[in-house]
């Protein structure tokens, strides 16, 4: 055999266990980039005060996945969350969100399809024991009414009297030290007597004596006529 021969023969082996090589490197490469379920995280969060479940892809190689989540109860599924959303991983992550108004340790199932990957996330999610938004009580409490402030008092207005009543209850006017009228008196000013009355009576008293004057003269007149 030449030695181009040999040469070349030598040659086709080198590279020959150069592709093998290769092949192999890219091999282990390939897998090491492949989508593995170990890289999903799943977290129960709150958005103001409604609750959502958030997943995190953190696969470098960026394989499509879809992700579904369920409400576990004893172990079954109880629903399904929403609808299954497809994301992208990223070496940094990349997050999809779900909107549920988780209650307080409740549990969820993750389950994942990217590529080969047809599994859940281990462990499943557990929420936090207070939920976003209170619960309000069924029988509110009623609220304490506010204690009243001392006030001044005020005495009350007297009304201002009317005016019969002013009148009836003027004060009476000062006894005065003057004897009080006889009743005659009264009737007499009643009647009038302090007009002409008594210059009336007066002149009547006068022709009484006048009348009994020339009554008496006449009869003694006739007596002496009589016993001539």
């Amino acid at each position: 055999m030449s030695i181009t021969r040999r040469s070349a023969r030598r040659s086709v082996r080198i590279l020959g266990v150069a592709s093998a090589t290769a092949a192999l490197a890219l091999g282990v490469a390939g897998q090491a980039l492949a989508c593995n379920i170990s890289e999903f995280k799943a977290e129960a969060k709150c958005d103001g005060d409604k609750g959502v479940i958030v997943v995190t892809d953190y696969d470098a190689s960026a394989t499509p996945a879809e992700i579904t989540v369920f409400l576990e109860n004893n172990g079954a599924d109880a629903k399904q969350v929403g609808e299954p959303q497809k994301v992208k991983g990223s070496a940094a992550g990349t997050t999809v969100t779900f909107q549920e108004d988780w209650k307080p340790d409740a549990t969820y199932r993750v389950h994942v399809k990217a590529g080969r990957v047809d599994d859940d996330v281990t462990p499943n999610l557990v929420t936090q024991s207070t939920a976003c938004k209170k619960e309000e009580s069924s029988t509110p409490t009623a609220p304490a009414s506010p204690k009243p402030k001392p006030s001044k008092s005020t005495p009350a207005s007297t009304p201002a009297p009317s005016a019969s009543e002013s009148t009836s209850s003027a004060p009476a006017a000062p006894a005065s030290n003057a004897p009080s009228p006889a009743t005659g008196d009264s009737n007499l000013a009643e009647t009038g007597a302090n007009s002409n009355t008594g210059l009336i009576a007066g002149v009547a008293g006068a022709l009484v004596v006048v009348g009994g004057g020339a009554v008496y003269f006449g009869m003694r007149r006739r007596g002496a006529k009589t016993g001539s």
